[in-house]
Formats: structure tokens, sequence, C-alpha cells
């Protein structure tokens, strides 16, 4: 699976959308944030890959491991 890429939460103008790592269409777009969120988890899970969350700002929030993850994160937050 490592062909897959890694799903990404990221704004979209007055929208919110899930996208594939280094593809320009979105998978999918959400009139909220925590929608986005939710498709981008499934998807994630699915392949499983990293699911990267970002701000309006654009930075990286928050990141979780759907996948075989030889180093797995220490935070209990998922």
């Amino acid at each position: 699976m490592s062909n897959k890429r890694d799903i990404h939460t990221v704004p979209a103008s007055d929208r919110w959308a899930v996208k594939r790592e280094g593809n320009s269409n979105p998978l999918s777009t959400h009139r909220t944030k925590a929608a986005a969120e939710e498709a981008g988890i499934k998807v994630a899970k699915r392949d499983r890959v990293e699911h990267v969350i970002h701000g309006r700002d654009g930075r990286i929030q928050d990141s979780d491991s759907y996948g075989n993850d030889p180093n797995p994160p220490k935070d209990k937050n998922h």
C-alpha cells in the first residue's frame, strides 16, 4: 500500500475539502470542517493512510495514522 497517498482536510474558499496528497482536485467538499474531517477519516481508514487536518490558515493542526505506522504517536487524542 506504499503507493497510497495521505488524505488532507483543507480549507477551500468558504468550504472545506478532502484531498488526496498530490492531487489538486478534491475527493469531496463540505460546508463544515467537522463534516470534512469525518469524510477524510473514512477515506484514510479505508486506504490505511494518514489523515492530516489543516486550519483555516493552512497550517497542520492534527494528524492521525490509520495504517501500519512503524512509530505510532504517543498521544491519546484518538
